[in-house]
């Protein structure tokens, strides 16, 4: 039923809790037969639930989520024998100035876990809730109240542009700031705005030329060189990227306040020792790497 209510498609059902299609599809005449319902109707190309089926979906979803989290209260986490996935939502961002790190550390340490990368989309909350990933990490204050948080860092705002800019021989006023092209990033179907944006658009009532959207943050560097055009970054990331590209980093003319990153699980899994000790190995990492810096 659960499989049936998430998915809403007899196919991906199947696959998902390894029946045929046809045992799937008994499974769900049976549902119906004890419900005395429909459950899902076909809608088009579509199935979609009753109003009995989205009445179902959660509760049905959170006793599963609880008897898994009660069953793994008790399983011992042998990190260095364990095989276990772990499904992360986050940016590229994040992937690239955290995630690389604990991969490089996961093959040493831990080889037979596997991690599985989601972008982020219009709702993450309720990635995590339905159970689609384990993780999330995101800035604090987007996350959700009713689920546990861990502090992972904080990166404040930089302006980023070609080596060569004229316009980055001095340092920037706010003035030039405004007037010079940006590259900026929009995300998901709803183009969600980055950080960057929310401040300045609503709390400082700014609207800086944008000439570029790009669709995840590591492609904003890649449309810089040979340009007069700037973007506003996170600071981590831009020292990343003038690694690799003729750019050049500069003090941000106008107060942005650095944002607070967070990892994020469901309430029920909290006592998982592998969610615990996944925790535990990202912050670890961290630590680790800020003492590189």
């Amino acid at each position: 039923l659960d499989a049936l209510l998430t998915e809403r498609s007899i196919t991906r059902a199947a696959e998902r809790i390894h029946l045929s299609q046809p045992a799937t599809s008994g499974a769900l005449a049976r549902l119906r037969e004890y419900f005395g319902d429909e459950l899902l109707v076909r809608v088009g190309f579509e199935m979609k639930p009753t109003p009995l089926g989205e009445s179902l979906a959660n509760p049905v979803h959170n006793i599963l989520m609880q008897i898994q989290a009660t069953v793994e209260r008790g399983v011992e986490f042998n990190a260095a024998e364990a095989e276990r996935r772990f499904r992360f939502l986050l940016s590229d961002y994040t992937s690239t100035i955290l995630i690389t790190h604990v991969v490089r550390r996961l093959a040493e340490e831990a080889p037979g876990i596997q991690l599985e990368i989601f972008m982020p989309n219009n709702s993450p909350a309720d990635e995590l809730e339905k159970g689609n990933v384990d993780f999330l990490i995101m800035p604090m204050h987007v996350l959700a109240q009713e689920h546990p948080v861990q502090d992972l860092y904080e990166d404040d705002f930089v302006c980023l542009g070609w080596s060569e800019n004229p316009a980055l021989a001095e340092p920037l006023t706010p003035e030039n700031f405004m007037s010079l092209g940006h590259v900026t990033v929009l995300f998901g179907s709803g183009r969600e705005r980055s950080q960057d944006q929310i401040i300045l658009q609503d709390k400082q009532g700014l609207d800086p030329r944008i000439e570029v959207v790009a669709s995840s943050f590591n492609n904003i560097a890649q449309y810089l060189p040979g340009t007069n055009r700037i973007a506003t970054v996170y600071r981590q990331l831009a020292l990343y990227w003038c690694e690799f590209l003729p750019l050049k980093i500069m003090e941000h003319p106008i107060e942005l306040p650095a944002v607070q990153w967070g990892l994020q699980w469901h309430q029920y899994r909290d006592l998982d020792p592998g969610i615990q000790w996944m925790r535990q190995f990202i912050l670890h990492v961290i630590k680790e790497e800020r003492g590189k810096a």
